[in-house]
């Protein structure tokens, strides 16, 4: 299977949207996750990331721009025990109380549909991280309309065991900018995933688009001990 460049689809692609990179460093000892948010309305472009206990969660940079925070104020990223979940709206939440109440990941997502923003229909983009006894598995979903007919939901989700080191998955709300916005199609792209968090960071942040990013989350999970590290770029300062 081909391995794709992040920098080269970042650096290439001027408005994937939202996107979610699920993966294992090269040496093998961290779990990693990446989040970012791209943004072309100045309602979009208004947001932060900021900390909530374990996880994240959006925020309007300025407040007194908040036009309608339905589909932009939410958790991206919450932790329940040993699973770490990564998504791009308030599916989140959805996946949470579903996992915690013993429904798995795919069925916690069957009372969800893309976004209602005609006519783009924006797809929902999910993961989770599973970090138990040194073992390290995820699974990623997507949730989008058939060809924009929003009477049609296609599901997909793909599951990964034993993630192998230095390989990754990246998957994006958007094929490319138009209008309306393409869907991301096929399965989650293989990239790879270094050993340093710093490092990953400032690639992914110094590939995503100047005008339309937003805000990053990386975050790196001790396979062993599940001690987790975090970093958050916002370009609201």
């Amino acid at each position: 299977m081909t391995t794709f460049s992040l920098e080269k689809e970042l650096k290439e692609n001027s408005y994937p949207g939202r996107g979610i990179v699920i993966g294992r460093s090269a040496d093998g000892k961290h779990a990693v996750t990446a989040y970012f948010i791209m943004g072309r309305s100045e309602n979009s472009r208004n947001r932060i990331f900021v900390e909530d206990g374990e996880g994240i969660r959006t925020q309007a940079f300025d407040p007194s721009k908040l036009t309608d925070p339905s589909l932009i104020i939410y958790a991206p990223v919450r932790v329940l025990g040993n699973k770490t979940i990564v998504t791009n709206g308030d599916q989140t939440d959805t996946i949470y109380e579903g996992m915690d109440r013993q429904l798995t990941f795919e069925q916690s997502l069957r009372s969800r549909e893309f976004e209602p923003d005609a006519p783009n229909y924006t797809p929902r983009i999910s993961g989770v991280l599973h970090v138990e006894n040194g073992k390290f598995n995820y699974a990623m979903s997507i949730l989008k309309s058939n060809n924009g007919n929003p009477d049609s939901c296609l599901r997909y989700t793909f599951a990964y065991e034993n993630a192998a080191a230095g390989q990754g998955r990246f998957i994006h709300t958007y094929k490319c900018d138009g209008n309306p916005l393409p869907s991301f199609e096929g399965e989650p792209k293989l990239v790879e995933i270094p050993n340093d968090i710093d490092e990953f960071t400032d690639l992914l942040w110094k590939s995503l688009n100047q005008d339309n990013k937003v805000s990053l989350f990386v975050r790196f999970i001790d396979i062993e001990t599940g001690n987790y590290e975090s970093r958050i770029v916002n370009k609201n300062k």
